[in-house]
């Protein structure tokens, strides 16, 4: 028998048994669909992660200070101490001691209510210097940022968020309308576009003013030289690393340190944020991916339980077949055929499925779903797998009949 009569006699056998080969279609198709929508999944959040943390700068360092020790000799987290100054971030713009970093600008931040007139919102206000925006990556919707002459001056203006902007006035047009924070006015002479959530704050709800104007108003007291974090943006993504080296070289010099033991601040990155935020979502992935599978376990056992009630049914025509001359490869193969078409259509009709609810799904959960090329041709391959895995063990059996038993089966 040729393979194009193995085919034409499988395809005629799968079509007198059509609900039942379409219920054992369909439990492969679940299967492959579920596995392409699962990894589409795990990628696609993990690439809005990637993109979220990147949109901060990926070529950004973030020195924080260290942890504090109050008085009763109870620690604080990192970042709870004042071991950073302005005069730390104006020895990081030096062209010798650190060639590889572009611009600095620290930031001192507090949370504070803001009013405008009777209504009042309480966000992160946060004092910086004219280099903020270059190195946060940050741009004005409405209006501009502060000039060198306002915060030279002590204007006391400010530049609201959008979800700030929106909370206090109802609107983002809000360039000449004032707030009181802290018992002084300000101006609002700015609203900076929309930036969305970081890891762990919303930066689209922020009030950056001037730090000198910060310092002499309404951050005064906590700690007038102090700043809450420095920023720091190398001269590329190609010299991170040897940034780094030097932000921590040259702050160890300033702060007199002498041991690593005894550092009083901490350097990180993006990358690392990145690293992590792929290595989470990748351990998740792997796990969804795991659990979608076993659907297609069932699938193929829906393979197998198919073939098997087949040979049952066709015994005598196998019995006839093999009177006939045909040898135990042919019957082999012929079953096998069989399942490897029950396999490959629920993999086709899977990956069909699968594709389109990548397609649709951004739109209902408003979240990115990728549909990965290789993961639809390993989809594909693993449904054909299955069917001919699952239909080995009834086409051998089919293959050992003996014609004289088969002949006399009723």
């Amino acid at each position: 028998m040729t393979w194009t009569e193995t085919l034409a006699t499988s395809w005629h056998a799968l079509r007198s048994h059509a609900l039942r080969s379409l219920l054992t279609v369909l439990g492969i198709l679940v299967g492959i669909a579920a596995v392409i929508v699962t990894v589409g999944l795990g990628l696609g959040t993990q690439q809005d992660v990637s993109a979220q943390i990147n949109a901060l700068g990926s070529n950004l360092l973030i020195v924080s200070p260290g942890s504090s020790t109050s008085t009763g000799g109870v620690r604080g987290g990192f970042g709870s101490a004042t071991t950073l100054t302005v005069a730390d971030a104006a020895a990081l713009r030096s062209a010798v001691a650190a060639p590889d970093v572009a611009s600095v600008a620290p930031e001192k931040s507090a949370s504070l209510p803001l009013t405008a007139g009777a209504v009042n919102w309480t966000t992160t206000v946060t004092g910086a210097t004219t280099a903020w925006p270059a190195v946060r990556s940050r741009t004005t919707a409405q209006g501009s940022f502060f000039t060198a002459a306002q915060y030279d001056a002590n204007a006391d203006v400010v530049v609201l968020g959008p979800d700030t902007a929106d909370e206090l006035f109802g609107s983002t047009a809000v360039v000449g309308q004032s707030v009181t924070i802290g018992g002084t006015g300000f101006q609002v002479i700015g609203v900076l576009a929309p930036a969305g959530a970081s890891t762990s704050t919303n930066l689209d709800d922020v009030a950056v003013m001037p730090l000198s104007s910060a310092v002499g108003t309404v951050m005064g007291g906590i700690g007038a030289d102090a700043v809450s974090r420095i920023y720091v943006k190398a001269a590329s993504d190609r010299v991170l690393s040897a940034a780094s080296q030097e932000v921590t070289a040259l702050l160890t010099n300033v702060h007199g340190i002498t041991d690593a033991a005894d550092v009083d601040f901490t350097v990180s990155s993006q990358t690392a944020l990145v690293d992590t935020a792929t290595s989470i979502f990748r351990t998740l992935t792997v796990l969804l991916t795991g659990i979608a599978a076993l659907s297609l376990l069932v699938g193929g056992i829906g393979v197998m339980n198919i073939m098997l009630m087949s040979v049952s049914e066709r015994t005598r025509e196998i019995g006839l077949r093999k009177a006939l001359g045909a040898p135990p490869g042919a019957i082999r193969r012929q079953f096998l055929v069989e399942a490897g078409i029950l396999g490959l259509a629920g993999g086709v009709l899977g990956v069909m499925v699968g594709v389109t609810t990548t397609w649709v799904l951004p739109a209902l959960i408003g979240s990115s779903v990728i549909a990965s090329v290789p993961t639809v041709l390993l989809a594909l391959a693993v449904a054909l797998a299955i069917g001919l895995v699952f239909g080995v063990y009834p086409a051998t059996r089919a293959a050992r009949l003996t014609p004289i038993d088969a002949l006399r089966s009723e």
